[in-house]
C-alpha cells in the first residue's frame, strides 16, 4: 500500500511555512491523540502517520530531500531516522516533536528562557511566635531582573536575535551514517537566540545581584521544620526567564518553660511541700502571655499531671487548639530554721500510727519482703 504524501497527511501545501506546518500538526495531533481516542485503534495509526510526516517536514534537510525524491529519500537508510515505516523511531522522534511543538505555548520556545534558581532562607522564631503567628521583614541576597535592559540582556533598544546556527531551537543535529546526533548549539549555548549588543550593567545575563526585602507572614501553630514557599521570589531567570521560588525553613527555638508535642504543651511547675500536702490554688503561665489558675487537691504528689483544656497550640488549619498539661514538682524545703525543724519533727511524731507517706512506706514494705526471700 502506497504511503500518503506527507503534505496531504498534514493538510498543507508544498510551499507551507514552518509555522503553518506546526499549526496543522498541532491541531491534528490533538484530534487523533490515542489518549483522546481510547476506543478507536485507528486513531493511533493516524497519529503515528502525522508524527512521521511532521518529523520530516519540520527539518529543513529532510524536507528538501523529500521534496526532491519523495519517500524514496528515506528508504534503505537514505536519511537515517525519519522516513519509511521501518526507519521511523516513533518513541524517540515523538519526544523531540513534542518538545519542539508544545514547548512554546507561553509564546516562545521554553528553551530560550532559563528559570531562576530556588532559594532557601533559614528563620528562627520563638515558641510564642509559633503560637500567635507573626509578620516579619526579611532581607534576601538574590539575583533580580536588570533595570537597564528589563531582563532581556540586550543593550538599549536592541533585542536578542534568533540564532542563525540552530534557528532558535537551541540544538543542532548532525547526520552520521544511520544515526542523527543532537547536541546543544555551540553558538547560543542552547538559548535559541544571541545578543549582539549585551547590556553593560548585567553583562548580557539580564539579571544583577541585589538584596531584596520581603514581607513574610508566619501563620499561627507552625511547627519546627515548617517550610513556607514564596512563589516567584527566588532568583530571576536568565534573560527574562521566570524566577525561581523562595523557601523559608522555620526553626522554633527551645523554650525555658514549655515543651511542645504536636498541639499539646507541657510545663513542669514546682510547688511547696505545704501546698502539696494541704492543697490550694496556684497560678501557672500560658503561651498566651497570661496566667491561669489551677486548683490542687491535698496530697498532690510529684509528677501529677493536670490538664488545662484549650490552652495548647492552635492548629495551623482550622480553629481547634491543643491542651496545656501542668506537671507538679513537690519541692523539699531548704535552709530551715531551728524552729521550723522542731515543728517538722513534732509533725512527724504526731502521726499516731497513721500513714502520711503511703508510697514510701509501701515501697520499703515490698523491699523488706524481697530481702526476706533472699537466702545467704
Amino acid at each position: 500500500m502506497a504511503k500518503q504524501d506527507y503534505y496531504e497527511s498534514l493538510g498543507v501545501g508544498r510551499k507551507a511555512s514552518d509555522d503553518e506546518i506546526k499549526k496543522a500538526y498541532r491541531k491534528l495531533a490533538m484530534q487523533f491523540h490515542p489518549d483522546q481516542n481510547p476506543d478507536n485503534p485507528g486513531a493511533e495509526v493516524k497519529f503515528k502517520e502525522l508524527s512521521e510526516a511532521y518529523d520530516v517536514l519540520r527539518d529543513d534537510q529532510k524536507r528538501a530531500a523529500y521534496d526532491q525524491f519523495g519517500h524514496a529519500a528515506f528508504e534503505n537508510g537514505g536519511m537515517g531516522r525519519g522516513g519509511g515505516s521501518s526507519a521511523f523511531d516513533f518513541a524517540s522522534s515523538f519526544s523531540d516533536i513534542f518538545e519542539d511543538l508544545f514547548g512554546d505555548f507561553s509564546g516562545g520556545r521554553q528553551r530560550t528562557q532559563t528559570r531562576g534558581a530556588d532559594l532557601r532562607f533559614n528563620m528562627e522564631i520563638s515558641l510564642e511566635e509559633a503560637y500567635g503567628g507573626k509578620k516579619a521583614t526579611i532581607r534576601v541576597p538574590t539575583s533580580v531582573a536588570c533595570d537597564a535592559c528589563h531582563g532581556s540582556g540586550a543593550e538599549g533598544d536592541s533585542a536578542p536575535t534568533t540564532c542563525g546556527m540552530c534557528r532558535g531551537h537551541g540544538k543542532v543535529r548532525a547526520q552520521q551514517g544511520f544515526f542523527t546526533i543532537e547536541r546543544t548549539c555551540p553558538t547560543c549555548q542552547g538559548m535559541g537566540h544571541v545578543i549582539q549588543n549585551p547590556c553593560k550593567p548585567c553583562g548580557g545575563s539580564g539579571r544583577v545581584r541585589r538584596e531584596k526585602s520581603l514581607a513574610v507572614t508566619i501563620p499561627h501553630g507552625v511547627e519546627d521544620g515548617t517550610r513556607i514557599r514564596l512563589s516567584g521570589e527566588g532568583e530571576a531567570g536568565l534573560r527574562g526567564g521566570p524566577a525561581g521560588d523562595l523557601y523559608i525553613f522555620l526553626s522554633v527555638t527551645p523554650h525555658r518553660f514549655f515543651e511542645r508535642e504536636a498541639l499539646n504543651v507541657f510545663c513542669s511547675v514546682p510547688i511547696s511541700m505545704t501546698t502539696a500536702a494541704l492543697g490550694g490554688q496556684i497560678e501557672v503561665p500560658t503561651l498566651e502571655g497570661t496566667r491561669a489558675r489551677l486548683t490542687l487537691p491535698s496530697g498532690t504528689q510529684t509528677g501529677k499531671q493536670f490538664r488545662l483544656k484549650g490552652k495548647g497550640m492552635p492548629a495551623v488549619r482550622g480553629t481547634g487548639k491543643g491542651d496545656l498539661f501542668i506537671q507538679t514538682l513537690v519541692e523539699t524545703p531548704v535552709n530551715l530554721s531551728k524552729k521550723q525543724k522542731e515543728l517538722l519533727k513534732e509533725f512527724e511524731d504526731a502521726g499516731s500510727g497513721k500513714s502520711h507517706s503511703p508510697e514510701s512506706e509501701g515501697f520499703f514494705a515490698k523491699v523488706k519482703e524481697l530481702w526476706g526471700d533472699l537466702k545467704d
